[in-house]
């Protein structure tokens, strides 16, 4: 069978209310008050969609090798690059093998589904065995509109194959349909959306229901058939009414966490198909519909195998792991919204030349470092010479990766001097579980939490950002965590 193998989400630790912005904004325009409930998940001014596709995938690799992946698409709006293949970047920061196939999909915000589509499709054609999809968005709204409060930030990752499938595909149905509801051009930095009436009449009220109609006289099945059906509106009224268009039992929708993480774009559909499967039986079918330039519907049978997984993964504990940006001038900075001046030091160029990096795109990219063949000294960067004093070895290295070891702080310090959209920049040496030690940037945390020997993870961010060159640099920071993450 052809299905899920693996799932695996990300939402960052920043949390803004609603009424946090309206109350900065709300002068501008009063009627965004409709949508000051709630709150929104933030990206970091370190993270972008790679960085949380990036996490996501890590995720939904937890205790899984990554030699098993053979294919990596992934799905976004909002990459950070039009002309380098993104996957490309994520795959070397996964350590993915350099043979593995990757691909791009973008524009619509049904891209996400689309691509768990194809993955599918090339697993039941035989070429591949297990093909990894990423979705994320961190979209923009222009300050004081209806986009600003409702778009959220997220990433949604699935391994999709055929052996050990905890949910079993049993077809798709999908509409390509031009109807601008959204949109923003090559050359802009925001989108522009038409009226929402049309959008909700025109738009959703008729599309989910002629996908989901389409889907279930394909395969001659009734609503009654699927215990969750999924799909994305950020229109309450709108999402009931298609509810009760379609005679759908109010226990059967899945709900949608708008007012938990905001309207998280190609990712959505896919996070709300995780939060279905976090409380899955055997036996149930799950309907999955996405909406963005046409519809996308797919079904889903949960096997014997969901209860196997790793309780760890998915959005159970990420959703409850929040910090409260309090600051709509933080949220400003940390969104582009506004610049701030960071100061001389700031001004320093520090990209990455693309040589350079090239030569040493595992170092940077995949944290890969050596491990002494001799001695079994790991050391970061890679070396020629082992480090391990009583044995010197000259050449006798194999690679070795540090993104997924455990580490704990040896020492840290904060520094207001440095540039830092969130100072004070901190940062200190971590030594790793089995050995090496080396000096991170500390995100996610502030500096008063932190203490020596605290456990740390990995974390695949963005390092800096040259806006003369347009060039997004990116690099691993320690991040703190819980003993029994």
């Amino acid at each position: 069978m052809t299905g899920i193998v693996s799932y695996g989400a990300y939402i960052p630790r920043y949390r803004i209310d609603r009424k946090v912005i309206f109350k900065a904004m709300g002068w501008l325009n009063p009627a965004s008050a409709a949508y000051a409930r709630g709150e929104k998940a933030v990206a970091s001014y370190d993270e972008d969609s790679l960085t949380m596709a990036t996490a996501a995938c890590m995720d939904c690799l937890t205790g899984l090798p990554t030699s098993v992946v053979d294919g990596l698409y992934f799905a976004s709006t909002t990459m950070p690059y039009k002309e380098r293949l993104n996957a490309g970047i994520i795959a070397t920061a996964l350590n993915l093998a350099e043979e593995t196939r990757s691909a791009d999909f973008c524009s619509g915000l049904k891209c996400g589904t689309t691509a768990l589509i194809c993955a599918i499709e090339a697993i039941e054609s035989g070429r591949a065995k297990n093909i990894l999809i990423s979705a994320a968005d961190d979209r923009l709204g222009k300050m004081g509109t209806a986009e600003e409060m409702m778009f959220g930030d997220a990433a949604a990752a699935f391994l999709v194959g055929n052996d050990d499938v905890i949910a079993e595909f049993k077809g798709s149905f999908s509409l390509s349909l031009d109807f601008v509801d959204h949109y923003r051009g090559a050359m802009s930095k925001y989108g522009r959306s038409w009226e929402e009436r049309w959008i909700r009449d025109e738009g959703v009220d008729k599309f989910i229901p002629a996908a989901i109609t389409g889907l279930l006289e394909k395969f001659d099945l009734n609503l009654s058939d699927f215990a969750k059906v999924i799909y994305s509106c950020r229109y309450p009224a709108a999402h009931k009414k298609i509810a009760r268009k379609l005679g759908l039992d109010p226990k059967n929708i899945q709900e949608t966490m708008m007012n938990q993480i905001g309207d998280t774009g190609s990712p959505h559909p896919l996070l709300m198909f995780i939060k279905a499967l976090e409380d899955a039986r055997p036996g149930e079918k799950i309907l999955v519909v996405s909406f963005g330039s046409g519809c996308d519907a797919l079904m889903f049978e949960v096997t014997d195998r969901i209860s196997e997984l790793n309780e760890n993964k998915g959005l159970k504990t990420r959703l409850d792991r929040k910090c409260e940006l309090t600051s709509y001038e933080k949220y400003v900075v940390f969104k582009g919204l506004g610049q701030a001046d960071l100061g001389l030091r700031a001004e320093e160029d520090i990209w990455t030349r693309w040589s350079f990096l090239w030569r040493n795109r595992k170092t940077i990219l995949g944290l890969v470092g050596s491990r002494c063949k001799v001695c079994g000294t790991p050391q970061y960067p890679p070396q020629r010479v082992c480090v391990n004093p009583g044995c010197g070895a000259i050449d006798k290295m194999e690679e070795y990766p540090f993104a997924n070891k455990r580490g704990r702080i040896f020492n840290y310090t904060g520094d207001m001097l440095a540039a830092s959209f969130d100072p004070p920049a901190i940062h200190g040496q971590i030594d790793f579980e089995g050995g090496g030690r080396y000096w991170f940037d500390f995100t996610d945390c502030s500096l008063g939490e932190l203490k020596v020997g605290m456990p740390v993870r990995m974390s695949f961010r963005k390092r800096y950002y040259d806006d003369r060159r347009d060039i997004h640099g990116y690099f691993w920071k320690a991040m703190p965590k819980k003993e029994d993450e």
